[in-house]
């Protein structure tokens, strides 16, 4: 994405991420139904809070926005990669 190059299914501190752009220290994480049930929403706040600790940037993104939305996904991504730039 505008130069910028992601890595797939790549772990960090013990964390399997979805997408990571190392250089930007930028997360992508898509998200299905089990990330709404109370438990998983625990877990995923704890391991945002590492991650951010780890002086990433998460952005979190749910399959209904990437299956209906992906325009405006993709735009999130590249105005959050503008940032880092």
């Amino acid at each position: 994405m505008n130069g910028w190059k992601f890595r797939r299914q790549h772990a960090i501190s013990g964390f399997i991420v979805d997408f990571v752009c190392l250089s930007a220290k930028l997360v992508v994480e898509v998200d299905g139904k089990v990330h709404q049930e109370a438990e998983q929403a625990e877990y995923d706040a704890g391991r945002t809070h590492s991650l951010h600790e780890l002086g990433y940037t998460l952005l979190r993104f749910s399959n209904p926005q990437v299956t209906h939305n992906l325009l405006q996904v993709l735009e999130t991504i590249r105005q959050q990669l503008q940032l880092k730039s």
